[in-house]
């Protein structure tokens, strides 16, 4: 298991796909660039930052979330690829490449979405916590909350009297 967050083999993944598409993207024509290669740069990168991010939150809840984040940002990627393979701005067998790079960083972070969810359902069952005892409640009524004379008039506009 990663000790620290360059070790994370599904950071390690996603680094090196948005590092080769930025190589892609930076040779681009202007407008090609600023259309399709900026989204796709872009939504290459988050896959990273949000590895990144999920790794230095506390909570399993928040570290799943960007995980989640993570996997969106994938799809996004996916699609802008296909988009530049749409408009020959990347051959056939590159964008083929990244999708299939993409699949296994959608794996890796599925695990680990999966493992971080075993790991936060075990420690909710973990013996080293402090409870306090449950209290019982009661509630004494000496006063009724209505008088007969209200419960009545009440009455009435139920009935229309």
């Amino acid at each position: 298991m990663a000790t620290s967050l360059e070790e994370l083999r599904v950071l390690q993944d996603a680094e090196q796909v948005a590092d080769g598409i930025w190589r892609q993207v930076i040779g681009w024509d202007a407008f090609a660039r600023e259309v399709v290669g900026g989204q796709l740069a872009r939504a290459a990168d988050s896959i990273g930052a949000n590895i990144a991010e999920a790794f230095g939150r506390f909570h399993y809840g928040e570290k799943i979330q960007f995980l989640y984040y993570a996997r969106g940002s994938l799809f996004e990627t996916k699609y802008w690829l296909n988009r530049a393979m749409k408009r020959q701005l990347l051959l056939a067998d590159q964008a083929t490449h990244y999708a299939s790079q993409l699949g296994e960083i959608a794996r890796q972070l599925n695990t680990f979405a999966k493992s971080l969810k075993f790991q936060r359902k075990d420690n909710l069952r973990s013996t080293n916590t402090v409870r306090e005892t449950l209290a019982e409640y009661e509630v004494v009524s000496d006063h009724p909350l209505f008088t007969e004379a209200e419960l009545a008039w009440l009455q009435t506009f139920v009935t229309g009297d």
